[in-house]
């Protein structure tokens, strides 16, 4: 590259030189100063309530009748199913699963339309867990201008008893995160108190170990990495976007050109243009990722708000109009760099509202399978090898292989019957059969699997494929379940 015409090229430093050829910008550790305001006092509360959900949900209790697990939510892999407080989901629902994680992506994608990474600034867990681990580092070692000046300095005992204060609640926390997860996995106060008595199953000790120590190192050390290089959603996002999303910005024809409270206001008095930005630096400082919102749209930017409050604070201090930075489309940002006035955001558009009916058409569908869905289920499978046998008196058998599956708490008496093929008779195999169906006793959230015989004294004159239908009646509320099969002949 060419040298400037008129400078003289200075000679690299030693150290110059070595970052000039380093692949990558070496990290510079971020401090963030604490702030005060409408957006911090909204971060404050979701992290409560958030917290609060997530550490003693697993406690909440539900009653399900006898012999059902009492806890209002439940992944109980030893018995297959999802407890969610009265909703029972089994694996073979697992749509509804799905279901549930496209309504996810669907909202995600409503909110990033609205405002931008909302969700990274505000309900992201690895925010909401920086949160509260920068709130002890403040505690325990000071505000950002107290940690960087001790972080310049040798160790001595008072930084030796803040670090140690400060990571001994890091993996305090911590661990009870990872506490708290595997008490989703089984009856959390029995969890509690084998994890106490070093009774619990080797596997929750495991889970709780690495769920500590990620927590303790994305939301103690990595932190605005974890925003900025690790997470896919801001590249992502960027192209979900459009000119109506709402984004934390620096509104530059008001805050330009910069220059001191005193300066600004001498400039003015003189019909001189002068900017409202006093050029304080206090937006950058109170970032979590670092980033100087003044340069334009970043995308470190999680568009947490902590700027416009620290902005308004010193605007409210030296008497100018307050959000220099707020939350603005790009709309608005093209239309006031050409003088024209800006419009009121457009929350209701066509990609906003594809998004809303998309949510609630989904919502809808599996609220309606949830409310119809039958208690009760059959499944069937026909035996392969051999299709048929014949029998000496010349009448043909079909094997198969029934799964009841009672949904229900409470024992269950069915009837098995067989329609779609007059005169044959079905029997399970070791029960006998009866003129109305064979009784099959099912107990509370259970399969069972059945050897079935179905027999036609007609089978050598049917059809080589005879459709049949599997029959499950609840004896009881007269609930009726049904399978397709074939019954095959020569």
């Amino acid at each position: 590259m060419s040298a400037i015409p008129g400078l003289a090229a200075r000679p690299k430093t030693s150290g110059e030189a070595a970052e000039s050829d380093a692949l990558y910008e070496s990290r510079q550790q971020i401090y963030p100063q604490s702030v005060s305001g409408p957006f911090r006092n909204i971060k404050w509360a979701l992290l409560i309530v958030g917290m609060l959900i997530y550490y003693f949900l697993p406690f909440v209790r539900w009653d399900r009748g006898p012999e059902q697990p009492t806890q209002a939510v439940l992944v109980d892999l030893a018995h297959q199913r999802f407890f969610f407080f009265g909703i029972t989901i089994w694996p073979q629902e697992v749509y509804y699963i799905t279901g549930l994680l496209i309504l996810a992506s669907f909202t995600l994608f409503l909110m990033n339309a609205v405002a931008g990474r909302i969700w990274c600034g505000y309900l992201c867990p690895q925010t909401v867990w920086t949160d509260l681990f920068l709130l002890i580092e403040r505690w325990t070692q000071g505000d950002r201008r107290d940690r960087m000046k001790k972080a310049k300095q040798p160790w001595n005992l008072e930084t030796v008893v803040e670090a140690m204060l400060k990571h001994s609640l890091w993996l305090m926390i911590a661990w009870w995160t990872g506490g708290a997860w595997v008490l989703y996995f089984s009856d959390a106060p029995t969890m509690v108190k084998q994890l106490a008595t070093f009774q619990a199953p080797a596997q929750a000790y495991i889970w709780i170990l690495i769920l500590t120590g990620s927590t303790y190192l994305l939301a103690g050390f990595a932190r605005e990495q974890v925003c900025v290089y690790m997470c896919p959603w801001p590249r992502i996002q960027a192209a979900l976007t459009d000119e109506w999303a709402l984004n934390v910005t620096y509104r530059v024809d008001r805050g330009e050109p910069r220059g001191s409270a005193k300066k600004n206001k001498a400039l003015r008095a003189a019909g001189e243009p002068a900017g409202d930005c006093v050029d304080c630096g206090m937006c950058v400082a109170v970032c979590p990722t670092g980033v100087d919102i003044r340069g334009g749209l970043n995308m470190g930017c999680i568009q947490c708000g902590l700027c416009i409050d620290a902005c308004d604070n010193v605007m409210a201090k030296i008497g100018r109009p307050t959000r220099l930075i707020a939350y603005d489309t790009d709309e608005n940002i093209r239309r006031r760099s050409i003088g024209l006035p800006a419009l009121a955001p457009k929350i209701f558009r066509a990609r906003t509202i594809l998004y809303m009916a998309l949510i609630v058409g989904v919502a809808g569908l599996m609220a309606f399978t949830l409310a119809t869905r039958r208690s009760l289920g059959v499944d069937v499978m026909h035996d392969r090898n051999p299709i048929y046998v014949a029998l000496s008196d010349g009448s043909l058998r079909n094997a198969y292989t029934v799964r009841i599956l009672n949904q229900k708490g409470a024992t269950r008496d069915f009837k098995l019957s067989l329609a779609g093929l007059p005169g044959a008779r079905l029997e399970v195999q070791g029960s006998g059969n009866t003129a109305d169906g064979v009784p099959i006793t099912v107990a509370a959230d259970q399969t069972l699997e059945l050897r079935v015989l179905v027999t036609s004294p007609n089978g050598a004159k049917l059809p080589q494929s005879t459709p049949i239908q599997i029959v499950l009646t609840d004896v009881a509320t007269g609930e009726v379940a049904k399978k397709a099969d074939f019954f095959m002949s020569p």
